[in-house]
């Protein structure tokens, strides 16, 4: 059984290819929206599968190269525009150059290998092709690796940049990708919408609503508070990684008492906030904030186009004294914690709300706060654990890296329960391990938390 704390390198028999489309495509420019420019989302979407059987790679590239038709400008390049067009807004430059496709082998198994990505490892980063660029918008916004198995399973890793896509959209395009994979058809579930303009600016923009998931920044260079992310950013940082059982959620439900009625994201997005916030010691006055994200495809009076794979979603901001959080015994600040996770979900359904955070973003001083603030994504509704490119569903599904942002991610075989990921200092990663399972008295998937539970609070200074 492989026991090494680092994965063993790849061995690349031939140099990375570029899948272009497998016909000719629209060569033209896609604007991209306000909410796909934000700096916030300036990086790529890396996931990691695990297939116990190994799709051949002549297939896969077929079909992506099939998929790509449709899906062309992943096929493209993401740049700034030009600096004669008044603004550095970015856009897709559709001229079919192609995703990087890589492939190697590794010299393990798939049971090895699950039971070695069930702890996130920094070493896990060996399994994406890493492209020589200058910049992030000089990567190409598709690059995708498969791994080969000694068993004759496959790994396959894909780096989608966000400023394309985001989450919903990736994984429909996966689909699609996997669908093309199992049929000669160039055929796919749900066609794509490329316009961006759906999502445009009113002329002149009209910021309607209060949006505390924002600054300036302006109003970050004067900021007189802890900044929290600063502090992160320079510290060491170790994953933790707790799986929650539907029996464990329930439990945590409950705890709202009958009064309160919530689902499983605002219980567990509330539980985990808090423990994040008690974990690092912060100071009772200080204000801190939870982000989240929530899609409006589906918003009643005016949903996005059917298969439209940008950026649909918006920041939700709840917000709080530390001591309102903290200072309060169970499960009273639980129940406050979800309300106010509720109240910012309103929010945001409220008609005109997203209207004003696109005119909002027209302003290129305008940034998310992330300074005292929790950031948790939703992955685990996705359906990104039942791609199947023939082969079967992945025995592993999860992201390739850990970082301060937090996923709830799916668990393989278990639909109802969540995975919690996130990315502590290693001086609190137990404490916090510690508060986020104490509720249920059990400990799954986590560090030797209660060994940790003495280590002091954290001193955070203003960075």
């Amino acid at each position: 059984m492989f026991k090494s704390p680092e994965l063993p390198d790849c061995v690349y028999k031939n140099l990375p290819v570029f899948v272009c489309p497998s016909c000719p495509t629209p060569n033209h420019t896609v604007h991209l929206s306000n909410l796909d420019d934000q700096k916030f989302l300036r990086f790529s979407i890396k996931y990691l599968y695990i297939f116990e059987k190994s799709v051949a790679a002549e297939t896969l590239k077929d079909a992506l190269s099939r998929v790509l038709v449709h899906y062309y400008p992943f096929a493209g390049r993401v740049r700034a525009r030009a600096a004669a067009s008044g603004d550095r807004k970015l856009e897709i430059d559709c001229n079919g150059e192609g995703a990087v496709f890589a492939e190697a082998d590794v010299d393990l198994s798939v049971e090895e290998f699950v039971e070695f990505a069930k702890k996130p490892n920094r070493s896990l980063r060996k399994l994406m092709y890493r492209v020589d660029a200058p910049g992030f918008l000089d990567i190409p916004p598709l690059v995708i690796q498969v791994t080969n198995l000694r068993c004759g399973g496959m790994i396959l890793c894909t780096a989608i940049n966000h400023c394309v896509c985001d989450g919903i959209g990736s994984s429909q395009f996966l689909h699609a990708w996997a669908h093309l994979c199992q049929s000669n058809s160039t055929n796919i579930p749900i066609q794509p919408f490329h316009s961006r303009h759906v999502l445009g600016p009113r002329i002149p923009p009209q910021v309607t609503f209060p949006h505390p998931e924002f600054t300036t920044t302006e109003n970050s260079n004067s900021q007189t508070g802890p900044n929290i992310y600063s502090y992160l950013q320079s510290q060491p940082l170790i994953p933790s990684s707790i799986t929650f059982s539907p029996t464990q959620i329930l439990h945590l439900k409950r705890q709202c008492g009958p009064s309160l009625k919530c689902t499983t994201f605002e219980a567990l997005a509330s539980h985990t906030w808090r423990c994040w916030v008690k974990s690092l010691g912060l100071p009772l006055s200080v204000t801190v904030k939870l982000l989240f994200s929530v899609s409006f495809r589906s918003r009643p009076l005016n949903p996005l186009p059917q298969g439209y794979y940008g950026n649909g979603f918006v920041l939700a901001c709840a917000e709080a004294k530390v001591k309102e959080l903290v200072a309060a015994p169970p499960p009273h600040n639980l129940h406050h914690g979800v309300r106010l996770v509720q109240r910012a979900k309103s929010t945001v359904a409220i008609d005109g709300y997203v209207q004003s955070v696109v005119d909002l973003l027209e302003d290129e001083s305008v940034r998310t706060d992330l300074s005292a603030s929790l950031v948790i994504s939703q992955w685990s509704k996705l359906g990104l654990e039942e791609l199947d490119f023939g082969g079967g569903k992945p025995v592993h599904m999860g992201p390739l890296t850990s970082d301060v942002y937090c996923l709830f991610l799916p668990v393989v075989g278990d639909s109802d329960g969540v995975k919690v990921l996130v990315s502590m200092p290693e001086s609190v990663v137990g404490k916090f391990e510690f508060y986020m399972t104490e509720f249920s008295g059990v400990v799954e998937n986590a560090g030797d938390a209660k060994n940790h539970y003495g280590v002091d609070n954290l001193k955070i200074i203003s960075v």
